[in-house]
């Protein structure tokens, strides 16, 4: 008979640490085999310690591999047969949208019952697709008003350039005085890339841009447009 799964756990919260451990637990052929705190925790345990299935949250920053979907792309291009189920509070469209890019096959919102980790360790563990229910009505809403068209979540180079200057702390003022255009041009520009990304408060915005490794990235000028990555 084949063993149980070996699961790791990752998550800077203590209580959803504990939370989804104890969720795993009801499942028998699910074993917890290690746990960590942040990316360096967890890519060390990950090439010290044998496990079947990765469950890691999205936001967990302070470790040296970063967070967010950068290290959801170390840890694919490092372990790429090793399944993952990304656990998040975020469900913009633009988010899942990477996350299937980057071959993530499983998220679970914490905001959904915690059982539903175990169910979705259960599938990709079998190579198997699982969105929680709150992830997989945010795909199904993106599916529905994006008509097929996946590049309407896409953000324009300017666009982008503003969302990174407001999320490191300067006001609508202040970037509009740097990149030299109108406050109501910049406004327009921050409130066109929240509705593509399907995001109606800044602080929605501000997790947006940690999990895509937005606030980690050093301040560029804004007389160099060509240096936007």
């Amino acid at each position: 008979m084949p063993g149980p799964v070996r699961v790791v756990v990752a998550d800077d919260h203590p209580v959803i640490l504990f939370g989804a451990e104890h969720a795993l637990l009801k499942f028998p052929g699910i074993q917890v085999v290690a746990r960590a705190r942040q990316s360096t925790e967890l890519i060390k345990v990950l090439q010290t310690v044998p496990c079947d299935v990765l469950v890691t949250d999205l936001a967990m920053p302070g470790g040296q591999y970063g967070d967010g979907l950068p290290l959801i792309g170390y840890l694919r291009r490092n372990f790429p047969t090793l399944p993952i189920v990304v656990l998040t509070m975020l469900e913009n469209a633009a988010l899942l949208k990477r996350l299937s890019e980057l071959g993530v096959i499983s998220v679970v919102n914490k905001s959904d019952d915690l059982s539903h980790i175990g169910l979705a360790v259960q599938h990709v563990s079998r190579n198997l697709e699982y969105m929680s229910p709150s992830v997989k009505a945010a795909l199904d809403t993106l599916r529905m008003n994006a008509g097929g068209k996946s590049d309407e979540v896409m953000l324009s180079k300017r666009e982008l350039e503003v969302v990174r200057l407001f999320v490191s702390g300067m006001t609508i003022k202040e970037i509009a005085e740097q990149l030299n255009r109108s406050i109501k041009t910049i406004s327009t520009q921050k409130n066109t890339a929240m509705r593509k990304l399907g995001i109606e408060r800044d602080s929605e915005l501000f997790q947006y841009a940690q999990s895509n490794g937005l606030l980690n990235l050093s301040s560029y000028s804004a007389e160099e447009p060509g240096e936007l990555p």
